[in-house]
């Protein structure tokens, strides 16, 4: 009964905090002072204290330090990595998403590998296609188009060794539009004649004549003949004569005669028109279809509905 008391203390148990008489501690001071000392002895030592409502157990406000007297790293953060990774997934995967999009339905991007097409395209230029033509909008004479090879116009070409890795990484990059696609198996030229159009050469000043009219070609290579070649075609329907730009070093329809359509291809080949040269950037321009140049042209007279026109309409390739 003798230990019975209020404010009474172990001496020692929470250091001496004594009202002048040992024994007796002075209420509501006491505990306070007990808890500061506490928190300074923490703090000074470096180790957080073992109860309170700042972090970890500490100080509020205060960083943990370690023993040596520095700051303690800071663990990293594996939420925000996690939430970094995920929004860079799906960044790269919404833009593959609408490359591929893109690339399926309304252009694609193509480079050039030969010199048939200059000046207006030179080797290694790179050019958007627009997939919407033929299809919502009508080809034109004039127009600069793409078109998948309709067999016989082209030499096998070997693929460059790039390794299994290699090669699919590249099928991949080109199958979604982020490459351009490789025109080792397609072509392209300028459209001169539609379905049902008469194209011949040559009038007496030497030019290239649609449905009767001669037409002044300038987008054709400085010093080239408008042919070098004679020939005398009515384009069936559903197809087209094309001619490259640079004449005398163009395999186009003037040298695919005895092939079906007389040289034409089909317009389901055609993979889109060429609006724009993208690359070397010294090399930015639009492709004209030179609308002037086809401007009184007439329309065909009694366009024919078979790929084969009669065996009378057919003249001689020439030398």
């Amino acid at each position: 009964m003798g230990d019975r008391g209020v404010g009474r203390v172990a001496p020692g148990t929470y250091g001496e905090p004594m009202n002048g008489r040992q024994g007796r501690s002075v209420p509501g001071r006491d505990d306070t002072e007990r808890a500061d000392a506490v928190s300074r002895q923490d703090v000074d030592a470096g180790e957080p204290a073992a109860a309170g409502p700042g972090p970890e157990g500490g100080v509020p406000g205060r960083r943990p330090v370690d023993h040596d007297g520095g700051a303690k790293p800071e663990r990293p953060r594996r939420g925000g990595l996690i939430g970094l990774l995920r929004e860079t997934v799906i960044v790269v995967g919404t833009a593959l998403v609408l490359s591929l999009l893109i690339k399926t339905f309304l252009v694609q991007a193509f480079y050039i590998p030969s010199e048939s097409m200059e000046p207006t395209l030179v080797r290694g230029d790179r050019v958007l296609v627009s997939q919407l033509t033929p299809g919502p909008f009508d080809l034109k004479r004039g127009d600069v188009v793409v078109f998948k090879d309709p067999g016989g116009w082209l030499d096998p070409t070997p693929a460059p060794e790039r390794g299994p890795v290699g090669s699919a990484v590249v099928k991949a990059l080109t199958f979604v539009g982020v490459l351009p696609q490789d025109s080792g198996g397609h072509l392209i030229k300028r459209i001169i004649g539609l379905p049902g159009d008469r194209v011949e050469c040559c009038d007496p000043e030497g030019r290239v004549m649609v449905n009767g009219t001669a037409i002044d070609e300038p987008y054709i290579a400085p010093g080239s003949l408008p042919s070098e070649r004679t020939f005398d075609v009515v384009v069936p329907q559903g197809r087209i004569w094309v001619m490259g730009d640079n004449r005398q070093n163009s395999r186009d329809s003037r040298w695919h005669m005895d092939l079906t359509g007389q040289g034409s291809i089909a317009v389901d080949q055609v993979v889109g028109r060429a609006f724009v040269t993208i690359w070397p950037l010294d090399r930015w321009s639009w492709l004209s279809n030179y609308p002037d140049t086809f401007a009184k042209v007439p329309a065909p007279d009694n366009p024919p509905a078979s790929d084969n026109p009669p065996a009378s309409e057919k003249a001689p390739a020439g030398p």
